[in-house]
């Protein structure tokens, strides 16, 4: 099998009409060419699960050092220590044990009751009025909120917060050299952070700011010590901008695939108990973060290809999800589906920290939802489809109910 570069078969993650409907050109990937080049961007992909699922657990070969986003591998930049996007073992374990602490069921279970409530706050003066956006009124606000809660700071500077770290990942055009790497988020909003930080020294609570600034650890060289100001605050960027823009584009995928399937929709308002599988299908369904970027390590070969060592390739899990050897029927949505794992979430030593955040947040984010507003449509004129090169979801999702 030889590796395509021809126009027969195109894919980049830059393409807004890609973006809009990638599986068409994912699953003529998976079949026709399963070794992507892109000679434009330079870059391999693979899309089937039986390739994406072992490379995203083979830190040795497939590298995040350089970045986990195309555009950074290709800028070739020295990245700030911390951000565990960015980082392979064992300097990745170190940091990640951190933020270990921040996820634990403990915190989880006491989250829930405050995204019960700010749902309700801000669903309840909604009732009546024909309709309601699932982004701007649900999506947009409630990731930020709970990241807020996590990290201490006040609810009323979170919006403020949220829309600074959307812009930045905001791709405005189809440029033909792609986004700079200085709009990403992890590096445009590390000033916005420093004086809830420096409040939090001096009154320190039970938040993550002050965990982070009072944490012993053993960091990679053997000394035991506490985190730099500057690494906490890297670590506060990483969760703000990570934790909120994925569970933002589940909860739009959550209004927008259940509107396209309402029997199903109408047996989640009958039986909650189907929810968290509806969750779950959902995540594998839609993948709000589709593509991860590795920097190739040592020469490999796929289907009889080789692949050079430093080379960037993209491991679109996005597209193994929806891959047909793994799941039957892979393109039919089914809340009964029963996934004994999906890639949405990556796998091996990159697997999302906030999985059950994430998680909790889209199902309390859709029961509260179903308990106000059982029937929906979309109101298709007026959504819009945002555009990064990694997160894939929506930017407005109005939807209309009777």
């Amino acid at each position: 099998m030889s590796v395509s570069t021809g126009p027969e078969i195109y894919y980049d993650p830059y393409d807004a009409g890609i973006d809009a409907d990638p599986y068409p050109v994912w699953r003529r990937l998976r079949d026709e060419t399963p070794l992507y080049y892109n000679e434009k961007f330079d870059f391999y992909a693979l899309s089937r699960f039986a390739d994406v699922d072992p490379a995203l657990a083979d830190w040795a070969t497939y590298r995040s050092g350089k970045g986990s986003v195309l555009e950074l591998i290709k800028a070739d930049i020295e990245l700030p220590p911390g951000l565990i996007l960015f980082e392979d073992p064992p300097v990745h374990e170190v940091h990640r044990s951190l933020l270990i602490r921040v996820f634990t069921p403990r915190k989880m279970n006491a989250l829930e009751g405050k995204v019960r409530e700010f749902c309700r706050r801000s669903l309840d003066p909604l009732v009546g009025s024909g309709g309601f956006d699932f982004i701007r009124d649900l999506g947009a606000q409630m990731p930020m909120r709970t990241i807020g809660y996590l990290l201490g700071i006040p609810e009323a500077d979170q919006e403020g917060l949220r829309e600074k770290i959307d812009e930045s990942l905001r791709l405005d055009d189809d440029s033909p050299d792609g986004p700079a790497p200085t709009d990403l988020a992890l590096a445009a909003v590390n000033e916005l952070f420093s004086e809830y930080l420096d409040w939090r020294r001096e009154h320190p609570s039970d938040d993550l700011m002050t965990e982070l600034l009072t944490a012993e650890f053993e960091d990679e060289t053997g000394t035991t010590r506490r985190l730099s100001r500057e690494e906490v605050l890297t670590y506060v960027n990483l969760l703000a901008g990570a934790g909120n823009e994925t569970t933002s584009r589940l909860i739009g995928w959550t209004g927008k695939v259940l509107a396209e399937h309402p029997e199903q929709r109408r047996e989640l308002v009958r039986d909650r108990s189907l929810i968290p599988g509806a969750i779950e299908e959902l995540l594998r369904y839609e993948a709000p973060s589709p593509v991860q970027a590795r920097l190739v390590a040592r020469d490999v070969t796929h289907h009889g290809q080789a692949v050079p060592e430093g080379s960037a390739i993209l491991l679109l899990n996005g597209s193994a999800n929806r891959d047909e050897r793994q799941f039957a029927d892979a393109d039919s949505f089914d809340i009964h589906r029963r996934i004994p794992r999906h890639l949405s979430f990556g796998y091996g030593p990159h697997f999302c920290l906030g999985a059950s955040l994430a998680r909790l947040e889209a199902r309390v984010a859709l029961d509260e939802v179903l308990n106000r507003f059982p029937e929906w449509t979309v109101d298709v004129a007026n959504a819009r489809q945002a555009r990064t090169s990694t997160v894939r979801g929506w930017e407005r999702l109005p939807v209309l109910v009777p």
